[in-house]
C-alpha cells in the first residue's frame, strides 16, 4: 500500500489490489463555495490553501471499481483500463483504511462524509447500495464518533447501464429514508449541448433529454436537493433556458465546477485556463441561472488541491 501525502490529506494506492482512494480535510464553506441561497455570496479569486481540521469536516472518495469503463475524455482512470467492480467488503477496507490511520489522532468529527467518486462509475455497482445502507454507520461508528454520515452518489449516466434506473431509485430510497435525506445524488452534466457532451463524455453517457426523463421519474429528495454538476471552461455551452425546461428546479440545484486539471484534460486541449483564480468564468454561467431562479453552488478548489491529484477525474494509479 502506498500512501501519499497531499496538503488536506492522503492518497492510498494500493497497486495489487487495484484500489486508489483518498481521505481530505475541508477549507470550509466561507473558503471555497459561492452559493446565494445559503448566504455565501462572496465571489471567489482564488483559494488559498490553509490548514484544516477533521474534527470539523472529513472527506472520504473512495472507488467503486477498478479503473472505470466509461471514456471520459477528462479523466485519467480510462488509460487504466477497467477490471471489475470492488465487492461490499473492499468498500469497507477504504473506509476502515482510511479511519485507522488517523485512530490515534482523531476520535470525533462533525461530518463524515464519503464520495462514490475516485475511480468507476457507481452506478454499474450494486454493492455500493448494500454497503451505504447495512455497512457503513457501523464501519465509521467503529472508529470514530460522527455527528453526520453524509454518502454521495455522483454518476455519469452511462447509456450502456440497463440498470441504471433501478440503482437511482433505490439510492433515492437510502437518501430519503435510510439516510433522512442526509445523503446525496449527482448527475454529471456538464453541457446541455448533447454534441459537446457526447465528445466529452466519449460517447458513453445518455443523453440529456433521456437523463431529464430519469430525472423527472425521481421522487422529490428529504433534505438536500439533487444536484446537476457543470464541470466547465470557458467553452462550456450552458443553455439555461434548455435546463429550466426540462429539469424541476424544486427538486434540483446547479453545481458549477471547473474541469480538474488531469493529464486527460491537457492532453485532450481542455481549456483550463485561468479556471481557479478568475471568477467571470464562472459568473457567467451563474448569473443566468440565478436569473432563471436555479439554486446554485460555485465550488472552487486550491491550486493546491489540483497539485495533488485529490480531485475528480485523477487516478495515480494509471501511472500517469
Amino acid at each position: 500500500m502506498e500512501i501519499i501525502n497531499t496538503h488536506t490529506g492522503k492518497i492510498f494506492v494500493d497497486r495489487e489490489n487495484g484500489m486508489e482512494f483518498l481521505t481530505v480535510g475541508d477549507y470550509g464553506k466561507a473558503n471555497n463555495i459561492k452559493a446565494n441561497f445559503l448566504g455565501l455570496t462572496k465571489e471567489i479569486y482564488g483559494v488559498q490553501h490553509n490548514a484544516v481540521d477533521l474534527s470539523e469536516k472529513w472527506v472520504a472518495t473512495i472507488s467503486t471499481q477498478r479503473g472505470c469503463s466509461m471514456r471520459c475524455r477528462f479523466c485519467d482512470c480510462p488509460t487504466y483500463g477497467f477490471h471489475g467492480n470492488l465487492s461490499r467488503t473492499e468498500l469497507g477496507v477504504e473506509i476502515s483504511t482510511m479511519l485507522e490511520y488517523f485512530s490515534h489522532d482523531v476520535t470525533h468529527t462533525k461530518r463524515f462524509n464519503v464520495h462514490f467518486a475516485r475511480m468507476g462509475e457507481p452506478t454499474f455497482n450494486p454493492d455500493v447500495i448494500g454497503f451505504t445502507v447495512f455497512d457503513l454507520r457501523k464501519l465509521v461508528s467503529s472508529f470514530i464518533v460522527a455527528d453526520t454520515i453524509h454518502p454521495v452518489v455522483s454518476t455519469m449516466l452511462p447509456k450502456t447501464n440497463g440498470n441504471l434506473f433501478n440503482f437511482l431509485c433505490r439510492w433515492c430510497a437510502v437518501k430519503n429514508s435510510e439516510y433522512a435525506g442526509e445523503a446525496g445524488l449527482q448527475f454529471s452534466i456538464n453541457s446541455t449541448d448533447d454534441n459537446q457532451r457526447e465528445w466529452q463524455m466519449g460517447g458513453m453517457s445518455l443523453s440529456l433529454r433521456d437523463i431529464a426523463a430519469i430525472a423527472e421519474k425521481l421522487p422529490p429528495p428529504v433534505g438536500r436537493k439533487y444536484t446537476l454538476n457543470f464541470a466547465v471552461t470557458k467553452d462550456t455551452i450552458l443553455d439555461t433556458k434548455v435546463l429550466s425546461s426540462m429539469f424541476d428546479r424544486a427538486k434540483w440545484i446547479v453545481k458549477i465546477t471547473p474541469i480538474h486539471e488531469t493529464h486527460a484534460a491537457s492532453a485532450n486541449s481542455f481549456d483550463i485556463g485561468n479556471t481557479y483564480t478568475d471568477y467571470d468564468v464562472y459568473r457567467r454561467f451563474e448569473t443566468p441561472l440565478l436569473e432563471q431562479g436555479w439554486d446554485v453552488i460555485v465550488f472552487i478548489p486550491s491550486k493546491e488541491e489540483d497539485s495533488d491529484r485529490i480531485t475528480c477525474g485523477n487516478a495515480l494509479i494509471s501511472g500517469q
